[in-house]
């Protein structure tokens, strides 16, 4: 039985595994990392191993009580994966990336595949229908734009997400409502609309926070999973041997 743990910007994501089924999946504030794990282990003394991905800071007390219990993959750039990288800086290349691509190596394999982690930024990455991955683009999320907005102009508010009514924004409100959203929507479809010229059987799978909110607004054809990045997470730990 696994055990996956992804460390964000604002919270950490728990997740156990048996085999591929999720059988538990919750998400806590770091603070409470030592709490939840305690928890987890509790109703489920079967876990054996664990992978940690983490883009925020993880706590090293917590790290070290965690070595201590099971066995532990720490993701980085020299981890095996079940792709080949041509990425030209993998040591750049965000261990959340990673976990997205091998994802789709598990779910679909032998296809060209275009994954949009919809979170704190939009990520896009590409993997090629024989294993390869070869990079992608990162913009601005949707929060991210609509603080940018607020923080970088003397008048702007900070609001929050909604789906605006009308492309014609008639308010100041309802403008920033336009403008981030269909922003955004246009900047996904017109990313896919790209690499399907060039790869017509592309595959689409979008994920992150905002990924619900987005798939039913989206002209292109896609796959919506806001746990993809666990489910390639465990695929990581699956293939990886640990002493």
């Amino acid at each position: 039985m696994n055990l996956i743990i992804d460390v964000g910007n604002s919270f950490v994501k728990f997740a156990v595994f048996q085999e591929d089924e999720i059988l538990y999946l919750n998400s806590v504030e770091e603070n409470l990392f030592v709490n939840e794990l305690e928890i987890i282990l509790q109703k489920h003394p079967e876990i054996d191993k664990c992978i940690i991905s983490s883009v925020g800071n993880l706590n090293k007390i917590a790290l070290k009580r965690l070595k201590h219990r099971l066995k532990v993959v720490v993701l980085n750039s020299a981890t095996e994966m079940p792709f080949r990288n041509l990425y030209k800086t993998p040591k750049t290349l965000g261990v959340d990336r990673l976990a997205l691509v091998s994802g789709v190596v598990k779910q679909f394999p032998d296809k060209n595949a275009l994954i949009i982690d919809a979170g704190t930024c939009i990520t896009y990455d590409f993997i090629t229908e024989k294993k390869s991955y070869l990079g992608g683009a990162i913009s601005p999320g949707i929060r991210m734009r609509y603080k940018s907005l607020n923080n970088l102009t003397a008048n702007l508010p900070l609001l929050e997400t909604n789906l605006p009514e009308n492309v014609i924004g008639n308010t100041t409100e309802s403008a920033i409502h336009s403008g981030v959203v269909f922003g955004v929507l246009s900047e996904i479809d017109g990313a896919i609309s790209h690499y399907q010229q060039k790869y017509s059987d592309l595959t689409v799978i979008l994920t992150g926070g905002d990924a619900n909110f987005l798939s039913k607004q989206l002209k292109s054809s896609i796959f919506a999973n806001s746990n993809f990045l666990l489910l390639g997470l465990n695929h990581i730990l699956q293939i990886n041997k640990i002493e």
